[in-house]
Parts: structure tokens; C-alpha cells; sequence
């Protein structure tokens, strides 16, 4: 049977660089916690003390996360609040945490999800690049052929995790590919290096050819052009079916978007237009 009224995860964002960026909710809910779990306690141990933040800290990280999930389960089941941090921005993204989630969600227990820092949303909002229809690939893949096709998929801009001492081998992929391609390469985001270059894949290739980079980087590359010139018109004929059906314009505009991965903006535009 679940907890009692406290019973509760409380999945909290922590500053990805910053430390005057974590919320005050955040440090509420980590003061009120029986127990926070973290990646690295050193690291969460640095950051509540910068607040007076006295919690008691249990690892919890991608090793160890079946075990210390089915731990944290019973824990919240007899009546504990626990609390969710990763080692930088939101837990689950690119960071462990799933796993907890839906063992709480299947104990029946509450699952709060609080706002905060995250690295993919700064870094696509500081790029410059297209917002109203994007996606978030993680890590980008390491060999070859799988990168190709991640970075070869039409339809939105991207955002992903890169390796600083990947950077240039993957903007060089991507050259080859589109050399005019438009990039954003965010390093540092919100700490004192920060760093953010835009231009083409091309020319970043070669900029960053001989640079050895360090910390923390976000690629934001733009949509193939193809889909910056406007919507597939196989997909907007899709749309207009659907309206002459009956279906309201941004309803129909949202499903074909999904079906296709064009952008639901685009074809309603360009119905409207």
C-alpha cells in the first residue's frame, strides 16, 4: 500500500552550472526530504551546503539504480519523502532517474516534477535556430553510420549532448552532409566560460578541427533545408484532407506533424497562408 500523506518522489532540477540558479521550490523540497538521491553526493553535498540545506544523501546513479529503486519504493511506502536530484539539470534527461519514476508510478505512489535548469532548453533558445518544432537526441551516436542518420533526419532542429573531444569529428560529419547547415555550438552554459559560436557546419568544422575543447557542450543544428523551404507538400495535402473532413486546422496540422515529423507551424502557415 502507498505512503502516507508525505509519501511522495519529488523530482528536482539542479543548476547546470550556475548555483544561483537552483529555484527556491527546489530547495524546499530538498529541506523537506527524508532522504535525497543523487548521482554523486560530493557534488549535491557542495550544493546544499551553499544553501544550509542539512538533508541526508543516498547514491543513487545508473549502477546502481534497480537496486536503490526498490529501496526508495519501500522507503515511500512506509511513509517517507523522497527527493530526485541529478548531477546537473533535469534527472531522467540523459541522466538515471527512469527508473525510479516508474517503479513509484506502478507502487502507486506521487510523482512531483518540479522546473528548473535544463542545458537543452538554454542552449536551443541562445542558438538562434528554429524553436517551434524540435526534438532531443541525448548523447549523439559515436559510430558513423547511426550519427548520419540522426543528424541526416529532416524536419526539426536539433538539439543533443556531445563530447567536448567529439566536437570536430561531428561537425565534420555534418559538413559532409550540408556544409551550410546552421550550428550552434554552446559550451559552458551559464558558467563563467560560457561560450556560444553559430555558422555553418562547414565553417565550424574547420574551426574547431584543431581546438581541444573542455566542459560541458550543446550542438543545436538547424532543420535540413529542405524543410526550411516549407512544408512537404504531400504532408500538406494530408492536412487539407483532414480539414475538408472536418478536422480543426492546428489539430489537423499536429497530427500530420507527428505522422511525418514536419513542423505542425509550417503546414498550418501554409494552409492559412
Amino acid at each position: 500500500m502507498p505512503g502516507g500523506a508525505g509519501a511522495r518522489l519529488i523530482v528536482c532540477p539542479t543548476p547546470i552550472g550556475n548555483l544561483e540558479d537552483i529555484t527556491l521550490r527546489a530547495l524546499a523540497a530538498l529541506r523537506e526530504a527524508d532522504v535525497v538521491a543523487c548521482e554523486d553526493t560530493r557534488r549535491t553535498r557542495t550544493l546544499l551546503d551553499r544553501y544550509g540545506v542539512d538533508a541526508k544523501l543516498l547514491s543513487y546513479h545508473e549502477h546502481n539504480e534497480d537496486a536503490r529503486a526498490a529501496e526508495l519504493v519501500e522507503r515511500m511506502q512506509d511513509g517517507a519523502t523522497v527527493a530526485l536530484v541529478s548531477d546537473a539539470g533535469m534527472p531522467l534527461v540523459s541522466d538515471p532517474g527512469y527508473v525510479l519514476v516508474r517503479a513509484c508510478i506502478g507502487a502507486g505512489l506521487p510523482v512531483e516534477v518540479l522546473p528548473g535548469p535544463s542545458a537543452a532548453i538554454a542552449a536551443l533558445v541562445a542558438s538562434g535556430l528554429g524553436a517551434d518544432h524540435w526534438r532531443f537526441e541525448g548523447f549523439l551516436p559515436r559510430k558513423r553510420g547511426p550519427l548520419e542518420r540522426v543528424l541526416g533526419t529532416p524536419g526539426s532542429t536539433l538539439v543533443a549532448f556531445e563530447s567536448p573531444k567529439r566536437v570536430a569529428k561531428t561537425l565534420g560529419v555534418l559538413a559532409e552532409i550540408d556544409s551550410e547547415r546552421q550550428v550552434a555550438v554552446c559550451r559552458e552554459l551559464t558558467k563563467l566560460h560560457e561560450e556560444i559560436v553559430r555558422g555553418g557546419a562547414g565553417e565550424l568544422a574547420e574551426r574547431y578541427a584543431g581546438e581541444q575543447l573542455r566542459g560541458e557542450v550543446v550542438l543545436v543544428i538547424a532543420a535540413t533545408a529542405v524543410d526550411a523551404e516549407g512544408p512537404d507538400e504531400a504532408a500538406l495535402d494530408a492536412v487539407r484532407k483532414l480539414v475538408d473532413a472536418g478536422a480543426r486546422p492546428r489539430a489537423a496540422a499536429g497530427v500530420v506533424a507527428e505522422l511525418t515529423g514536419a513542423s505542425a507551424n509550417a503546414l498550418y502557415r501554409a494552409l492559412t497562408d
